[in-house]
């Protein structure tokens, strides 16, 4: 229940709704009410109907069953122009918008105000400044957008969004790419925004800003309502719970052994530097070892991964694989040594999507074996099986397009690409980005069990309990150089964010 007074009415109200995609049905009679000048949270594990329900209320889809009423009034929407002409606007994790074009041209595309039939350009960055005059965004509306850091894009895409005159802001992951002062500075536009009467949906896997930010939460499961609850009324475990419908105990990872401190080093680097971000970085990792690197945004955390994984070149130092000296030329040399890398970028540089599920588990080891030994369709076919049931990728189809699976199995198809090339040393970059708690649990585990086995891993994650929870031993890493090498059982996420935070010149 909510603790607004419950005189008001709702902006949007969705009833019954119902989903259905051949058999499976995505939406099951879901509930939901969104008020006026609230941040509401939609939380589920992957797979729940979040997006489904998102979806429904921008026009994407069309809802099989049930009624959504926007002020009081029956709505169908039949495309996402009508939702759009009902006051709802959506900004998605993956920003939408143009970095080739001005700050300006990209709030105002499609309604540039024009004067004897062409765009008045004076006119249409004038209004693009007072739309971000108005949410205190100091950016200048002339600059070219992509000029701009992730969090300045993200918040031109809210300014688009609400020059529409929005009732209703729709946001979908908009913190996974950004550090806590640009959560911060994201937070207090969206605070302004709920003053003035704005409903703001609000979807993140990150509890502690649901926590911060949010009036009320609806849960899903299954594609069924949970329940609407209050944050102040319900802990955050029980929250956790409740959207995956099992117990805390169940998702535990187990705690792992220390690598002995004699042990030999499987990959080693040592005054590594890559303009801009690495400078004369040290790294070593032992066989069966999880080492995860903690830094802030820019502190050459991704860099260092990708130069000891091949995908960068190094401008200096030395990488060691087993103690060969080696130099990889490109990404095929550090895989032929057993050395693989999952980008952060999973849309850009991992998945894709077109293709399906069984073509994506194969694609790297068929890219090993070369075109002139080709995998036949039953040995992929069973390759993708056998890592379908190993990895719990659901649905089970291997014929199934891979854009259509959850973020969190698509994570999970990405690892299985990789491990089918029985690799010694996994680099993984922000594995757990943008997927719920359930599939984040299953990934930590995995991570366990691969290192149990002898396999590698570095680990990189902005959340830093989850860097402690995973790792056996953290780099911290600011200004590009690696400062501190700790057992993780010697940090508290305190004293992790203490060295992370720490100026670069401390002693």
């Amino acid at each position: 229940m909510s603790t607004r007074p419950r005189t008001v009415a709702p902006v949007v109200e969705i009833t019954g709704a119902t989903v259905r995609f051949g058999a499976e049905t995505a939406l099951d009679g879901v509930d939901f009410r969104l008020l006026p000048g609230e941040v509401h949270s939609l939380m589920g594990e992957n797979g729940a109907g979040k997006s489904t329900l998102i979806r429904a209320l921008t026009g994407a889809i069309r809802l099989d069953a049930g009624d959504i009423r926007v002020g009081g009034q029956p709505v169908r929407f039949t495309s996402p122009a009508s939702s759009l002409a009902a006051g709802i606007s959506a900004v998605y994790q993956e920003i939408d918008l143009l970095p080739n074009l001005t700050v300006g041209e990209n709030i105002l595309l499609g309604r540039e105000p024009r004067r004897f039939g062409a765009i008045h350009w004076r006119a249409l960055h004038a209004r693009a400044g007072e739309i971000l005059a108005d949410l205190g965004v100091p950016v200048d509306p002339r600059s070219v957008l992509g000029s701009h850091s992730l969090a300045v894009q993200q918040l031109v895409a809210i300014a688009r969004a609400i020059s529409v005159d929005a009732r209703v802001l729709i946001l979908d992951e908009p913190t996974s790419s950004l550090d806590l002062d640009e959560v911060a500075e994201l937070f207090r536009v969206m605070r302004d925004l709920t003053a003035r009467g704005v409903a703001i949906l609000f979807v993140s896997h990150f509890l502690d800003q649901v926590y911060e930010i949010c009036d009320r939460i609806t849960v899903l499961r299954g594609g069924r309502f949970i329940g609407e609850y209050v944050p102040s009324e319900l802990l955050r475990i029980d929250l956790v719970e409740k959207m995956l419908g099992r117990s805390s105990r169940e998702m535990e990872v187990p705690e792992r052994v220390d690598v002995a401190p004699e042990a030999p080093s499987v990959l080693s680097a040592r005054d590594v530097s890559s303009a801009p971000g690495l400078v004369a970085a040290d790294l070593s990792l032992a066989e069966g070892e999880v080492v995860g690197l903690a830094g802030l945004l820019g502190s050459g955390r991704t860099e260092l991964a990708r130069v000891v994984t091949g995908i960068d070149r190094p401008d200096a130092g030395e990488l060691r694989v087993a103690g060969d000296r080696v130099e990889f030329a490109t990404p095929r040399r550090a895989i032929a040594r057993g050395i693989v890398y999952s980008s952060e970028n999973r849309r850009t540089e991992g998945i894709i999507g077109d293709l399906s599920v069984m073509e994506n588990i194969t694609l790297a080891l068929q890219a090993e074996r070369g075109i002139l030994h080709r995998l036949s369709r039953a040995r992929r076919r069973e390759l993708a099986h056998s890592w379908i049931e190993a990895l719990d990728i659901r649905p089970a189809d291997p014929d199934r397009p891979a854009w259509t699976l959850s973020g969190g199995n698509q994570q999970k198809v990405l690892l299985a690409r990789l491990l089918a090339l029985s690799p010694r040393v996994l680099a993984l970059d922000e594995p757990t980005r943008g997927i719920d708690v359930g599939a984040k649990v299953e990934i930590q585990r995995l991570v366990a069990e691969l290192a149990d086995n002898g396999l590698s891993v570095l680990f990189i994650s902005a959340e830093l309990e989850e860097v402690l929870r995973v790792s056996q031993r953290v780099a911290v890493l600011r200004g590009g150089r690696v400062v501190e090498n700790l057992p993780a059982e010697a940090l508290t996420v305190d004293s992790l964010m203490a060295l992370v935070a720490r100026p670069e010149d401390a002693p």
